[in-house]
């Protein structure tokens, strides 16, 4: 049976190789395919079968090679990856003219990381990547392909690369009268155009942000109106006359040319400049059709249930946060169809302004001998009192020149410590520059000069100057204060009240200005208590942060929550028919924290029925009494400060760099002390030459002192032999030196 089997197999061989030889010839001439058979060592007919089968089954298949228009072959590297070396390599050679950003361009793990950070913003949740259909990832491939290509236009309407996951709108069964008002009225930013201006921001935001000036806060990551103040105070005490500047018409827009010019001097790659230009320059529709007014109302208007898709609208709380912003934070830059962008090309072309006035502040200073602070030929150095910055010192009749500078947005602070005939020639310097760089007209008033005995408003805080005396002594009939003379003065940074009073009348939570009349927030009225009281207590927890650094805090805050507190006050009274605040408070407690309201007939009380569950706990409002406002935040501010991306990024740069371990083993040589590697092998290596047991010298030296124990755990054991040598007790003695340290 084996015989006949083997006997089939071989047959069956012959047949495959006989008819393979025979397609060879017809393929080729006769010699060739002899000259092919010979040389392919397969197995003759004649001899077993299972050879030629072996041959074949291990042959190499013929491997597809990966399609180059593939999405999942694109994606070789992860997107927070990539733009964390791109951050890296900016923050190494901060200064290097970046020419090839189209290789960036062309990542496709870059636009998948655009696409999901615009699907977040768009949807209102994050999608991973094992979540992204494959549809959507060709359409995405095909929209990288088209702004490759040169083929991609901002603001399109109707015909779309990509569209938005929730986005269900067939374009192609529109009707006419929808697609003129689509193509006529002013529409939301196109979906693609959102990933494209993501993928330029992720691209240029780590160029600039290695570039720009420390003066700049705006705009930028790891920078907001706290950093500023606490800039304020560490670095703008003793300046008398103050140039409060508003360029914030920059940020309406500027020509165009101003633009690019201003981004061809650090980047040098056409198809990035090209995509840049093209959306300052494509038009934005903002004209409106007009529709007809509807004569009939309803009398009962249904709520508007939203989408599964569609993220939830900002809560009352936020929204009434965000209209306490100051007026140096109002204005948002919107740049054609550059939408994220706009705020990054802003701080491009002001970077110029900051420069300039760097230069100024090196030729303006002029140390004074006599001045007890500012002395120093150079005026980096950190000099007085560290841990109250914010404390000037009385100096003589002769005192140093300084000036200092700050941007937050279109907005600058100048401090200058010395005559008003300086202040008032850098601001006209600074008009004919503006005027030359930027094509902005200026005059004296736009650049008021002011002194800070008058008070400077800068992010709704004021900043005024106290003097400080000496210890206060009273005489034992009048009372009067023997020493009148102030030993220096002090920077105060406060909140505004005034400036609180009206964002409250803006937000019609209160009338009147000498006498504030809380008003009702009739816009909580369907809400339920605990509900009205979360909200605003959320909204007191931000407006605490908010003013964290201003030195009347608890003053400031206190007033916050009383207008909060009379406004809820009058929106219970109303809307439980209690006629008045006082019964309001006399039911609900000072805090409004117990049920203004229970049913009739109800046998248990509100603590029983919270117990059981039945009813939601009721939060009382916050900070009612100013005794729990906490106290204003005086830590120092450093003076080099940087954020922590920044120092992290930093730190890593050095601490890849080789140069860095050398010197750190030369200052170790030099100081005579031993790195914890050198330690850790020198033990290793004192543990095989001893042959020292660790758990033995543990155990059995119980009450033996740690020094000595660690002495022969790094020397070996003291019983032995004294013929060593001289050589071997040095090397003890060096050991035991590394274990003390």
């Amino acid at each position: 049976m084996n015989y006949m089997h083997h006997r089939r197999l071989a047959v069956l061989a012959h047949r495959v190789l006989v008819s393979h030889v025979v397609l060879v010839k017809h393929s080729s001439s006769a010699t060739t395919s002899k000259l092919w058979y010979a040389q392919s060592n397969f197995p003759s007919p004649r001899n077993n079968g299972f050879s030629f089968i072996r041959a074949f089954s291990f042959a190499a298949p013929n491997r597809r090679t990966p399609d180059p228009d593939d999405p999942s072959t694109l994606m070789k590297e992860d997107g927070v990856a990539l733009c964390s070396q791109m951050w890296i390599d900016n923050f190494r050679a901060p200064d290097a003219t970046a020419t090839n950003l189209t290789t960036f361009l062309r990542r496709f793990e870059l636009w998948v990381l655009a696409y999901q950070k615009v699907c977040a913003d768009d949807m209102g949740a994050y999608m991973p990547r094992s979540a992204i259909q494959r549809s959507a990832l060709e359409d995405l491939l095909a929209l990288r392909n088209a702004v490759l290509d040169s083929r991609f236009k901002w603001g399109a309407r109707l015909e779309f690369f990509i569209k938005s996951p929730k986005d269900k709108t067939e374009y192609e069964s529109l009707s006419k009268r929808k697609i003129k008002a689509i193509l006529t009225t002013t529409q939301p930013a196109a979906f693609q155009d959102k990933i494209v201006q993501e993928v330029l921001f992720m691209i240029l935001e780590p160029i600039y942000e290695a570039r720009f000036s420390e003066k700049s806060f705006a705009f930028r990551p790891g920078r907001n109106a706290h950093s500023v103040l606490r800039t304020i105070r560490r670095n703008f005490a003793g300046y008398l006359w103050y140039i409060k500047g508003d360029l914030s018409t920059i940020l309406d827009g500027m020509k165009v040319g101003l633009v690019i010019s201003a981004l061809m001097r650090d980047v040098r790659d056409k198809k990035v400049i090209d995509l840049v230009k093209a959306a300052l320059v494509t038009p934005v529709i903002t004209s409106q059709v007009e529709e007809k007014k509807k004569t009939k109302k309803r009398k009962h208007q249904k709520k508007r249930v939203l989408a599964e898709d569609e993220p939830k609208p900002d809560p009352y709380w936020l929204e009434t946060f965000f209209g306490f912003a100051p007026e140096e934070a109002e204005k948002l830059p919107s740049w054609g169809h550059c939408g994220i962008l706009s705020p990054l090309l802003a701080n491009v072309c002001l970077d110029e302004l900051d420069r300039w006035m760097e230069g100024k502040i090196k030729e303006f200073y002029r140390p004074s001998k006599s001045d007890v602070i500012w002395n120093s030929p150079d005026g980096e150095v950190e000099q007085g009192n560290t841990s109250w910055p914010e404390f000037v010192p009385t100096s003589g009749p002769d005192k140093t020149r300084k000036m200092d500078y700050i941007r937050y947005g279109g907005h600058i602070l100048i401090g200058v410590r010395g005559p008003r005939a300086d202040a008032a020639i850098l601001r006209k310097q600074l008009i004919e520059f503006c005027d030359q760089k930027y094509r902005l007209n200026l005059d004296n008033e736009s650049l008021p000069i002011e002194h800070i005995t008058k008070g400077i408003m800068f992010l709704d805080h004021v900043l005024c100057r106290r003097v400080v005396y000496p210890t206060l002594r009273f005489t034992a009939t009048g009372g009067k204060i023997i020493s009148e003379k102030g030993v220096g003065t002090l920077l105060s940074v406060t909140a505004s009240l005034k400036q609180s009073i009206k964002q409250f009348r803006k937000l019609n939570f209160l009338k009147g200005d000498r006498d504030p009349d809380p008003q009702p927030c009739f816009r909580m009225f369907h809400a339920t208590q605990a509900h009205t009281n979360a909200q605003m207590n959320k909204l007191l927890s931000t407006m605490v942060e908010w003013y964290r650094y201003a030195d009347n805090r608890k003053k400031i805050v206190n007033f916050c929550s009383y207008i909060i507190r009379g406004s809820l006050a009058k929106l219970y009274a109303a809307k439980y028919k209690l006629r008045s605040r006082a019964k309001v408070y006399k039911i609900g407690a000072r805090n409004l924290s117990r049920p203004l309201k229970e049913k009739k007939g109800q046998s248990p009380e509100y603590h029983n029925l919270l117990r059981m569950g039945l009813v939601e706990s009721i939060d009382g409002l916050q900070y009612t009494r100013m005794s729990l406002v906490p106290e204003t935040d005086y830590n120092p501010f450093p003076s080099n400060w940087r954020p922590d991306h920044e120092k992290f990024l930093l730190e890593f740069i050095k601490l890849d760099d080789s140069k860095t371990l050398e010197e750190q083993r030369s200052g170790l040589q030099e100081q005579g002390l031993v790195s914890p590697q050198d330690y850790i092998s020198m033990l290793v290596w004192n543990y095989k030459r001893r042959a020292i047991i660790v758990d033995q010298l543990s155990v059995g030296n119980s009450g033996v002192s740690d020094a000595q124990r660690e002495k022969e755990m790094v020397l070996g054991s003291t019983h032995e032999n004294d013929d060593h040598g001289s050589k071997d007790n040095e090397d003890k003695e060096e050991g035991f030196h590394a274990a003390q340290i």
